[in-house]
This record gives C-alpha cells, structure tokens and sequence, in this order.
C-alpha cells in the first residue's frame, strides 16, 4: 500500500499555537525531521475538512482545548534527507485552554513554550515555513528570527 508523503505528495496540516507571545513546539522522533523542533499537525484524513484536522491534530498531540483558529499560509516542503514531500494549510491558534502535556511520547518526546526570538534548534523546516507565514501582529518577532538565521 502506497503512504502519503513517502510514495506521492502527502496532504496536511500544521497549528501555530500562541500564548502569552510564546510559541508552542514539540521535539519529533520520527521522520520527517526527526530530532527537529516542530509545531503540532499530521495529515488530513480522506473526507475530513483540513481546518477540523488541524483542530483534531493539535488537540491529540497536546491535549489542549484548542478554540478559534485562522488559516495563515500554504506551504510546500519536499525533505530529501527522509524522501518525503508534504503539502500543508498552516493556521493559528491563539484561542487555547489547559496545559500542554506530552500525549504521543511515542511520536514525540520533548516540548515547551519558546519566545520567537529564542527558539530552540534544530528548528523543522516547516516550523520555519510557519513562523514566516505569521501575522503582522506578530511582526517584530518574526524579524528578530530572520536576522538570527
């Protein structure tokens, strides 16, 4: 059986989570990008809205209560090193209740909130893809990750 991002371009999702000017990122274990810090997203199942997976996601990986979200950016992200290619809606989430906890230690084994202008790295390549495509309220910060690269 052919899989979704290995055999053909795989379709998901990514949620940028905000609190109190910090980002939330997890440390992932396996490919693509393992070891990378990332934020929270997977892959959107056949008949579901990509918005509800971005939801569904982020609230299995963190075991938040994730609110109102807003659809911030497309990305494309083709990791040679693990032969995947993804295609992803990224949104935002600023609207989250509970403590972060790590649910999926098998999938995941570190995680934190992070200050945009100290970030942990290695950063994924789609958590810089995420970062880039943030607001402009989130502007000066966005600024000071650009001038650090």
């Amino acid at each position: 059986m052919s899989k979704p991002g290995l055999d053909f371009p795989g379709f998901g999702v990514g949620l940028v989570i905000l609190r109190d000017a910090k980002i939330l990122l997890y440390k992932r274990l396996r490919p693509p990008e393992a070891g990378y810090w990332n934020i929270v997203g997977g892959k959107v199942d056949h008949m579901e809205p990509a918005e509800q997976a971005a939801r569904r996601e982020a609230e299995e990986e963190t075991g938040l209560k994730i609110g109102r979200i807003e659809r911030i950016a497309v990305t494309e992200q083709i990791i040679d090193t693990d032969r995947q290619h993804w295609i992803s809606l990224l949104y935002l989430a600023r609207d989250v209740d509970g403590e972060p906890q790590l649910t999926e230690p098998e999938k995941l084994s570190d995680f934190g909130w992070f200050p945009l202008t100290d970030l942990p790295e290695p950063l994924s390549a789609f958590t810089k893809a995420a970062i880039a495509a943030l607001p402009s309220a989130e502007c000066s910060q966005r600024s000071a990750l650009s001038d650090a690269s």
